[in-house]
């Protein structure tokens, strides 16, 4: 029954911290994704989870070593280190769910503010867009951006628009949707998904310390009965 016990425990803590690694790069590879696609947005809590998904591949490696010798030490700072980065992976995660639409288009028009052109330009090209909000300031104002007519395929419905010249003697109405509707429901899927993929995980991390304690309380039934530590 002792071998049963501390067995199950064992391979549990092995399992969990395979599934643990396989989670990180899911963590990791989300959280990416939403930084790419978001191109000129400062996604900081995004990055943020991205570190803690590198992080918890690095822990899910000591707790391997630790469960597979049962090492009291390394077991002990797996489960400080485990719930540690719990409390950390879970508020971040709330916080990319609680950030509001008001709060995500500021982050995105704080990154085009700091934006170059060339990187503005790449957007424009991506999302077949034209400036940010309005599409009628010049590349030379704080919030402008580069001329569209060589970068977004709807500069070809009107070349002779202001936003798709380089000159400000354009006519029309500008043919292009603004960057910032374009970018919208990506900025705002990359906060969803990556907010819900870590808080989903976040609270295993909690079935993996509570397997720790057990485990570390347990006799290896193999071992000399008076080497328990």
């Amino acid at each position: 029954m002792a071998l049963g016990g501390f067995s199950c425990s064992k391979n549990a803590l092995i399992v969990l911290n395979v599934i643990y690694i396989l989670v990180s790069f899911i963590l990791i590879g989300v959280a990416a994704y939403g930084r790419v696609v978001a191109v000129v947005t400062s996604l900081t809590l995004v990055g943020s989870l991205i570190a803690c998904g590198v992080f918890l591949f690095i822990i899910s490696l000591i707790g391997l070593i630790g469960a597979a010798k049962h090492n009291q030490v390394l077991l002990f700072f797996y489960m400080i280190i485990l719930f540690l980065l719990f409390l950390l992976q879970f508020a971040l995660a709330c916080a990319c769910l609680a950030v509001n639409a008001d709060q995500k288009d500021a982050l995105a028009e704080q990154g085009w503010r700091l934006a170059s052109n060339d990187t503005r330009r790449d957007v424009q090209h991506q999302f077949n867009c034209c400036g940010f909000q309005d599409p009628e300031l010049l590349y030379n104002e704080t919030m402008g951006h580069p001329p569209c007519i060589t970068v977004a395929p709807c500069c070809d419905k009107n070349p002779e628009a202001q936003c798709c010249r380089v000159e400000s003697n354009g006519t029309g109405p500008c043919p292009c949707d603004t960057c910032l509707a374009k970018m919208r429901p990506v900025i705002y899927s990359a906060f969803s998904a990556t907010g819900g993929v870590g808080l989903f995980f976040s609270l295993t991390e909690v079935v993996g310390v509570w397997v720790t304690i057990r485990f570390r309380n347990q006799k290896d039934p193999s071992a000399n009965p008076s080497a328990f530590l």
